[in-house]
This record gives C-alpha cells, sequence and structure tokens, in this order.
C-alpha cells in the first residue's frame, strides 16, 4: 500500500521541480540574499539559516558571542516558524495557488526593503522588527517549495554522496546550480549594501520577483 506524500514535504535529493529549474535558482539566490542583508545589516543572524540562528542561540546561553544577539535569535526563529505556519494554512486551508503565495513573500520583502530604503533604521527595535519581517517571508518561502531553496545542508550532503558514489544525474547539475545561487545571492547582497547601503533589503524581493518572469505558463 502506497502512502501519500504531501506535494510540498522539502526533501533534499535533486528530483525537477513541477515549476522548472530556472525559478528555483532565482530563489535560492533570494535566499541567499535576505540572510546576508539580515547577517550584515540587522545584527548577525540570519533570516533563513534557522540551524545557524540554534548555534547562535546556544552560543548566546553561555555568554560567549555578540552582546544581546539572543532576543534577536529568538525573533528570527519565531518569525521563521510563524512564516511556516502561515504557509501551511494558505497551502492546506485556502488552497492559494504557489504563485500568490510567493506573491504573498514578496510583498514582506518589498515592505522591508522599502522601510530600510528609507534610511536605515537607527534603533534595535526597528532592526528586530525589519529582521522578524525578512524571516517571516523566508518561512513561507520555506515551507510552500517542494525542493529546498532556502536550507541547504541536505541538499550539499546529497549531492557529495552522490558524487562520491559516481551516481550523479542531469538533475545534479542544476542541484549544484542551486548552491552555487544561494552563495551568489548573498555576495550581491554584500556588494549592494557595501556600494547603495539603502537598496541593501531590495536584492531578495528583486530576484523573486525575476523569478515569476521566468516560470512556465501555468
Amino acid at each position: 500500500m502506497s502512502t501519500a506524500v504531501h506535494p510540498s514535504a522539502p526533501f533534499p535529493g535533486a528530483g525537477a521541480d513541477p515549476w522548472g529549474e530556472w525559478p528555483l535558482l532565482f530563489l535560492s539566490a533570494a535566499s541567499g540574499a535576505a540572510d546576508a542583508f539580515a547577517f550584515l545589516c540587522l545584527g548577525q543572524v540570519f533570516a533563513g539559516v534557522m540551524t545557524g540562528n540554534l548555534v547562535l542561540l546556544g552560543i548566546s546561553a553561555t555568554g560567549a558571542g555578540e552582546h544581546g544577539a539572543a532576543p534577536r535569535v529568538i525573533t528570527a526563529l519565531l518569525a521563521y516558524g510563524a512564516g511556516v505556519a502561515c504557509g501551511a494554512w494558505m497551502e492546506g486551508r485556502l488552497k492559494w495557488p504557489l504563485p500568490v503565495m510567493l506573491l504573498a513573500e514578496v510583498a514582506l520583502l518589498t515592505a522591508g526593503s522599502t522601510l530600510w530604503a528609507l534610511g536605515p533604521l537607527a534603533s534595535p527595535g526597528g532592526r528586530t522588527g525589519l529582521l522578524a519581517l525578512t524571516a517571516l517571508a523566508m518561512g513561507l518561502q520555506g515551507r510552500i517549495r517542494s525542493t529546498p531553496t532556502n536550507y541547504f545542508t541536505g541538499t550539499l550532503t546529497g549531492l557529495v554522496g552522490r558524487a562520491a558514489l559516481r551516481s550523479w544525474g542531469r538533475g545534479d547539475l542544476w542541484v549544484a546550480g542551486r548552491l552555487v545561487a544561494v552563495a551568489a545571492g548573498a555576495a550581491a547582497a554584500a556588494v549592494t549594501e557595501h556600494l547603495w547601503p539603502g537598496a541593501a533589503a531590495a536584492a531578495a524581493a528583486l530576484l523573486i520577483e525575476t523569478r515569476h518572469r521566468t516560470r512556465p505558463a501555468d
């Protein structure tokens, strides 16, 4: 007897995504950009890499690491979890299609980039609020994708394992591309933050909007 698999359950393997591979590269780059912005501008925590945040939380609990990081880490964890819950509700209860849910993510990131562009937030509370907004968007993306685009440890593990066994398939080139894309997105956000600080938060929203332009027709 076969067991039904939820179509949006994340998996670390190589399989093809029904929305095509190019859009996944843009989404992966967007997640890298969002995490780079959060780390560089919002207090050295991550918006989407919750494994890293859990490590930072453990370090903070010992009194080591950056002073005052724990509240920011907890904010990111809670906001990411809220994004995941919202994504599950949108898909499971409201039956929203994937493009609409991704537009909701774009709206969150655009709101955050607008707030940042109006003038880098000086108060700790303002930056924490922007961190929550960005992590909420990343949680939404993490829940609604069938192929991981904002956490990559399992992706890297599977890819290297298949390489070691010389069992790479054609799809693994796209999997490797997603790993490159997340680093490229982070680099793009870092360069933007250096050259044009007010636009540092915009990269993720722009990349996801480009993803919409590259998706196949319904």
